[in-house]
Parts: structure tokens; sequence; C-alpha cells
């Protein structure tokens, strides 16, 4: 009999990718989201893809009644949460909304489980959460929680720990905390891809707005910082990998608590990633550069080696396949 996987925030960017390689995988696939940065057309899109349009509940985390009702009905194997806020500039400015909606969300989250004795949770957590480190290539051993740069890098960390403690409560309760880098891309369906509601906060989105004609320029948040071109490195990982990423640790979920790093461990700079989308589309962007944003490190990238060795997973797609896709999911959308 296949699996049943409840998937919080699953009409989200990452959770739309997760959600499409679950159903090609045989699984049984229920979405929990509140659509605060999602579209409902989402579901379309992804039976078009995947063949099976999955059942959907709009309920917030928040509402612990109607998340309940969903457990109750619900017979889940597994949960994958993705559900939350996840901008670090809103974060910024909003603090007490963040913790309430990841923090309080989770915590209502993880009790509609207990209640109904669901033992299996992947949380989508961050780079974020190992804050400021000596070496720019963050490992799993790293003490995390320390000097964390912004209230939503500090939501992840605090999630980390409150399953590590539920965890060490219930011998029973399998976790997996996949921290990712940068998601970027779309999938080569073009169907799906990341469109955030308002302005965009992260890098690809706001390229694709400015490509579209949608924001008159780019803005480089800082070109001063200590890297070759004076702009932040990250590590950006395919959206489709990252997917899978998380049928891996569905795979390889056991009792206590599980860390994997999702990234590809080669590090582009903000220049060359609007370079790579120029050189795809063969038009140059309109660009500026403005004052870093609050909260920015330089420089970091994951040393996906642990999730290799464990998991059998490694990052298979390049920066030239995301451009190709983001091109085709803009031509798509259009």
């Amino acid at each position: 009999m296949s699996q049943r996987i409840l998937v919080t925030g699953g009409t989200g960017y990452i959770g739309s990718h997760t959600v499409v390689e679950l159903l090609s995988a045989g699984y049984e696939v229920e979405i929990l989201d509140n659509l605060y940065n999602s579209k409902i057309e989402v579901l379309d899109k992804i039976e078009q893809i995947a063949g099976t349009k999955p059942k959907f509940h709009k309920v917030d985390l928040l509402d612990m009644n109607a998340l309940q009702e969903v457990f109750n009905g619900g017979n889940f194997d597994a949960v994958i949460h993705f559900a939350g806020l996840k901008a670090v500039p809103e974060s910024v400015e909003k603090p007490l909304e963040y913790y309430e909606n990841n923090v309080a969300g989770t915590l209502n989250l993880l009790k509609a489980m207990r209640s109904t004795g669901v033992k299996k949770i992947i949380f989508s957590s961050s780079a974020t959460v190992y804050g400021i480190q000596e070496s720019p290539e963050y490992v799993e051993t790293m003490q995390t929680g320390g000097q964390l740069s912004n209230p939503y890098g500090r939501t992840k960390y605090f999630i980390e720990e409150i399953l590590k403690d539920y965890s060490a409560m219930d011998p029973d309760f399998q976790v997996g905390l996949l921290r990712y880098f940068n998601p970027v891309g779309a999938h080569p369906s073009g169907l799906l891809g990341e469109d955030p509601n308002g302005i965009p906060n992260n890098l690809m989105p706001f390229i694709m707005r400015v490509a579209e004609g949608r924001l008159p320029e780019l803005k480089i948040f800082g070109d001063d910082y200590p890297t070759e071109d004076g702009t932040c490195r990250r590590d950006y990982i395919h959206v489709v990998d990252l997917a899978k990423g998380h049928m891996a640790m569905l795979d390889h979920l056991k009792p206590g608590v599980s860390i994997f790093n999702l990234g590809s461990g080669k590090p582009s700079s903000v220049k060359e990633i609007v370079s790579a989308f120029e050189r795809a589309s063969g038009k140059e962007l309109p660009k500026s550069i403005a004052a870093r944003r609050a909260g920015d490190l330089p420089e970091f990238w994951a040393n996906p080696s642990k999730a290799e060795a464990e998991l059998g997973w490694k990052t298979e797609l390049t920066i030239d396949d995301v451009m190709r896709d983001t091109l085709n999911f803009i031509e798509k959308s259009n």
C-alpha cells in the first residue's frame, strides 16, 4: 500500500516541485496551504505534470481546529513541512509575525501529529541556522544558533531545536532536517516555477520580473563585499534536485534526528548569476548597485558530501539548466 504524505506549503515553490516528485513515485499526497504566498492554479499544473491532482486543504497552521480536522481524516504516514514565511528583510521588519507563523504554526502541526500518531516529519530548514561561521563551507557538524543574522533564520533554528527536543522525548519519532542553500530554477515543463506574490526578495524571481518588464531594473545589494567581484556568493541549487533530496530523505528516515545539507557545494556570485541569465536570454538586464541589505553574509556554501554518502543524493543540474528552465517558465507564464 502506498504511503500517504501531508505536504504543508505544498502549493509553494519548493513544495509544489516536491509534490510532483512524490506523485510521480506513487505516493498519495495531500496538500495543506493557506495560499498566503502561492496560487491555487498550481494544483492544476501539478495535475498536468504528474497526472494526478492532490487533495487540497486551504488551512492555516495557526487555525488549530481546522488543522486537527485535516489530521483526524488523514491517516498520514509522514509530513513534509514547508509552510512558513521566508523573506529575510521582511523578518527584520516583522519579527513577531515570523515567530508566530513559523514557530507557533509548527507547534500546532506537532500537536496534531501527536494526537493522530504520526511519527515522521521532514522539515524544510535553511543554511541560515549556521549563522556566522569561521569557514564559509558549511558542514552539518557545525554549531547552529550562534550569531544568527535575522529573525527568519532564528525561526528555523528554534524549530530545529523543538524537533530535537520532541524526538528526544519520543524514541519512535523520526525527523529529517534538510538545510537548504539557495533554491532556483523551474520545472522543465515550464509549468511550475518561483512566482511569489508582491515584490520578490530572492535573486532569481527579481531577475525574472525585470526580464518580463514588470520591474524597471535589477538592484544588486552591495558590490563591496570581500569576494572576487564584490557581490555576495551563494550555493544555488536547482529546485528539481532539491525536491529529489526530499524523496531521498523520505526513504532514509529513522528514529531520532537526521540532518543533511542540500546544496551543490559550488558557490556563484550575484554578478555571475546575472551574467548567466543574460547569456541564456541573449539580452542585457537594466541594473544598478544598491546599498547592502541587513543580514546578508558575504559568502557561504554547502559541503554536501554527507547527503551523497548517506542518502545517495547529489545535485545533477547546473546553473545553465537553471537558466534554461527559468526562461521556459517565463515564456509559458506570459
